[in-house]
């Protein structure tokens, strides 16, 4: 396995050879059986552009699982779409983590911050540090965190559902953050001939929920599918929240007209709350087995 130029000098020695000044092992048992980690974890080597084996492909399956955007999946190396993916989630978790930091690679911190968030093997969802289902105080199915570019699906009770990868607004044609309601839905034919008329093709996948204001008044904001999934993860749309096509079928599936949509900034957004802090999993915050 290479990970890096310098993780590759040397294999690690497994976990039962750490000496009394070890660091303390990670406890997620999808990381556990990893010994590719234990550079990572010393603070000896990151994973970055052009790593590649059981190490990256275990992060990356820990992001994938989390919800984040990861084009190709869990493929073993760690390219751009991988850098993405660890940078979203690193700006995610530096507000419960402070020594993690936004850079696009996997150092020590950052790999104690997957191992405390990621959910166990096999599953889906994350430990802590979910947003509440509630803005200003008003339940919400759905919370769109734009700098982290994750949309939170949660049931009508309030617990975690699913977590997507999304695609938000440009910096000049952003996506406006505050309380929407569903208003709409839109099949796969009706998506596609509002794409075709609006935009020349599909580029709404096979779904559309349309927004507006919690007030009632318009947003010209949607939930829809795309025909670009490379750019999920980014700022990039004009104002809409574009999702992988699977993903906004389930959301299609899950809401109603009349649903609230929370849009924040970021998690430590104040109208947003309470956050569920680390450490204090709520009942059932794990979303179903893959």
């Amino acid at each position: 396995m290479t990970q890096d130029s310098s993780a590759a000098a040397a294999s690690p020695p497994a976990a039962s050879a750490l000496g009394a000044g070890s660091p303390e092992p990670l406890g997620n048992e999808r990381f556990t059986p990893v010994p590719e980690l234990l550079p990572v974890l010393e603070g000896k080597a990151t994973l970055g552009a052009g790593a590649k084996g059981p190490a990256v492909r275990a992060v990356q399956q820990a992001l994938v699982d989390l919800g984040f955007s990861l084009y190709g999946g869990a493929d073993g190396a760690f390219g751009a779409q991988s850098t993405k993916a660890v940078r979203n989630f690193q700006i995610h978790a530096r507000t419960a983590f402070p020594q993690v930091r936004a850079v696009g690679t996997v150092d020590a911190a950052t790999l104690r911050a997957l191992d405390a968030l990621a959910p166990a093997p096999g599953q889906k969802g994350q430990r802590t540090h979910v947003p509440g289902p509630r803005y200003q105080g008003t339940p919400v199915r759905v919370v769109v965190v734009k700098n982290e570019h994750r949309t939170f699906l949660f049931t009508p009770e309030g617990q975690l559902q699913a977590v997507f990868g999304n695609a938000v607004g440009t910096r000049y044609t952003q996506t406006d953050s505050g309380l929407k309601k569903v208003t709409g839905k839109l099949d796969e034919a009706a998506a596609h001939a509002l794409g075709q008329k609006l935009w020349g093709g599909p580029v709404f996948g096979p779904r559309l929920v349309d927004l507006s204001w919690a007030t009632g008044a318009r947003s010209g904001e949607e939930l829809h599918g795309t025909n670009a999934p490379l750019q999920l993860g980014e700022d990039v749309s004009h104002g809409c929240i574009r999702h992988d096509n699977t993903a906004i079928v389930a959301l299609y599936d899950a809401l109603s007209v009349g649903d609230k949509v929370a849009i924040v900034d970021s998690i430590n957004d104040p109208n947003l709350g309470p956050v569920q802090p680390p450490g204090k999993p709520e009942p059932g915050p794990i979303v179903a087995s893959r």
